[in-house]
């Protein structure tokens, strides 16, 4: 583990400081997204008290649009404008704030991305390209068009400025509960839990949550490396990359407590409870933080503080 980390270049060292330094230019183009108390019992679970950070509500319709806006506003955009490869999140996130910053967006996603996140895309004035079946096929295709036109490439995970965007997140959720003793995240690329891992540097334990049918971080966590993994379940469009990021994966070693694996049953119910609950419509990879408490597969202590990040919401109900 140690042997890793010492080959990992300096940049790939996202620090708490620089998160603090960039929120102030982000901060204008982001929603302070909201938190709300909910007493454990009320979503058939005993003894939590949970807060949960409603980051399905940011611009775009998850916290992706921290990043996208992050990368457009440290980095030239070229003439031919901004191209990115998403499950859809990230995606509709570019395009939103390359719409808001007056610049053209290319977007490629596979075909198992939601409808509704394709939609918000076209919405936002992107072109959408759809093509091959998993994240890492759109990817390659963003590749060979940024080849091509010498776009600038917004990668979803594995680019500082992603990272250091997401950040913004934990930074916004520590001046709205600072008294959290866990925060259950969900992982796809590790843009987001790298991110928050980096602001609270072991302050508060953080716990990942995949799905089972996609266990990308666990698999690397396990293996020293970010390693290949399946990518299945029904959270594929959001959680599903072939690998979580070389930038993300030293702050994970360092700083994830470790990564709650959950079936796809379980994010469902979550979608469920959420609804029934809150009436708030996650999609399932914004649910599956909360499946892990429902399916026991995070159990607090009594008394612990609970946080639990629903991240996105695009999604049809």
């Amino acid at each position: 583990m140690t042997a890793y980390n010492e080959t990992v270049p300096d940049r790939f060292a996202i620090s708490r400081e620089q998160i603090a330094a960039i929120e102030p230019m982000v901060r204008p183009y982001i929603r302070r997204t909201p938190v709300i108390e909910v007493d454990g019992a009320d979503l058939a679970l005993d003894n939590a008290r949970l807060v949960l950070k409603l980051e399905l509500m940011q611009h775009a319709g998850s916290f992706k649009a921290r990043g996208a806006f992050t990368n457009m506003l440290l980095r030239p955009v070229p003439e031919a404008g901004v191209v990115a490869a998403s499950g859809g999140n990230h995606g509709a996130a570019v395009a939103f704030a390359a719409q808001r910053m007056g610049k053209p967006a290319t977007i490629f996603v596979p075909t198992v991305a939601a409808p509704a996140k394709m939609e918000r895309i076209r919405g936002y004035g992107a072109r959408l390209v759809v093509t091959g079946d998993r994240y890492a096929d759109s990817l390659a295709a963003s590749e060979r068009f940024l080849a091509e036109t010498g776009a600038m490439a917004i990668h979803a995970y594995n680019q500082l400025e992603t990272v250091l965007g997401q950040g913004t997140l934990a930074m916004e959720l520590e001046q709205q509960a600072p008294q959290l003793d866990t925060l259950l995240v969900a992982v796809g690329g590790g843009g987001l839990i790298g991110g928050i891992a980096a602001w609270y540097a072991g302050r508060v334990r953080i716990i990942g949550v995949e799905p089972e049918a996609a266990p990308t971080l666990a698999m690397a966590m396990a293996a020293g490396r970010p390693v290949d993994a399946p990518a299945g379940g029904i959270a594929a469009d959001s959680l599903a990359p072939k690998r979580v990021g070389e930038m993300m994966f030293p702050l994970a070693q360092a700083y994830v407590e470790r990564v709650a694996l959950v079936p796809d049953a379980a994010i469902v119910d979550a979608q469920s409870v959420l609804w029934n609950a809150l009436r708030i419509a996650a999609e399932p990879g914004g649910a599956a933080a909360l499946a892990a408490l429902l399916a026991r597969r995070y159990q607090p202590q009594p008394g612990e503080r609970v946080g639990v990040l629903v991240c996105g919401g695009n999604t049809a109900r």
